[in-house]
């Protein structure tokens, strides 16, 4: 697979990478590696010790932890220009989420040295990086709040939003990011089985349209009124 070089990457614009120089693009450009994961293959396991972090170029991945009781729940989905590890290198702890690619990903994989020698050097790059950790800490809180707060129905309306509003739709109408009936439960904290009823229930409302795994919203004022709680 052809290396792309750091200091030329769009994606880099996105994250806390913007903040380094010329000359540490350059080193961190030389020490990646280029990788392509396949839909369903994990990039790291829960409780793992990583050696670096990974630069999403394209594709999508979850994020998610396993419960006690073995279910899963995503807690957010990384994609184009997301830098996965970063807090786990940093504090060098073992990771708490698992990542898990939910359609073909090209990743470029940062060895924790190029990050940790600019973060001592670098004071800009050291303040990107806690902006970007301060508001990953604000999702965790409105995620929290959304769980204690907001129905199934509630959550699983926003999710589809969340999924038109981020990641775009298809030539046919349908998001373009297609998530299994189970990962949608994982995401809204639900039973897949409760996940596939309300589904049914707003396909028969007319809020959405479906075609196998596919989903296409019809009605979006409809599923933002069920969000706002009308």
């Amino acid at each position: 697979m052809e290396k792309s070089r750091c200091e030329n990457c769009i994606v880099r614009q996105f994250n806390s990478l913007r903040a380094m120089s010329k000359a540490e693009l350059k080193k961190v450009s030389d020490s990646k590696t280029s990788k392509i994961i396949r839909k369903g293959e994990a990039l790291f396991e829960e409780g793992e010790k990583l050696k670096g972090v990974f630069c999403v170029r394209g594709g999508v991945s979850k994020l998610s932890k396993l419960s006690p009781n073995g279910k899963d729940q995503i807690v957010k989905l990384a994609s184009k220009g997301s830098v996965m590890g970063q807090r786990s290198v940093i504090a060098e702890e073992a990771v708490n989420l698992s990542a898990v690619a939910v359609s073909d990903m090209e990743v470029c994989f940062i060895p924790k040295e190029s990050i940790t020698t600019t973060l001592q050097k670098n004071p800009d790059f050291t303040l990107e990086v806690l902006r970007h950790m301060a508001h990953d800490l604000k999702e965790a809180d409105d995620v929290v709040v959304n769980m204690s707060q907001k129905t199934v129905k509630q959550r699983i309306a926003e999710a589809f939003l969340y999924l038109k509003n981020n990641f775009g739709e298809d030539h046919e109408g349908f998001l373009a990011l297609t998530l299994s009936r189970e990962d949608i439960g994982n995401v809204v904290g639900t039973a897949t089985e409760s996940a596939i009823r309300i589904i049914s229930e707003f396909k028969k409302k007319g809020l959405i349209h479906t075609s196998g795994k596919k989903i296409g919203i019809k009605d979006e004022r409809k599923l933002m009124d069920i969000v706002e709680g009308f």
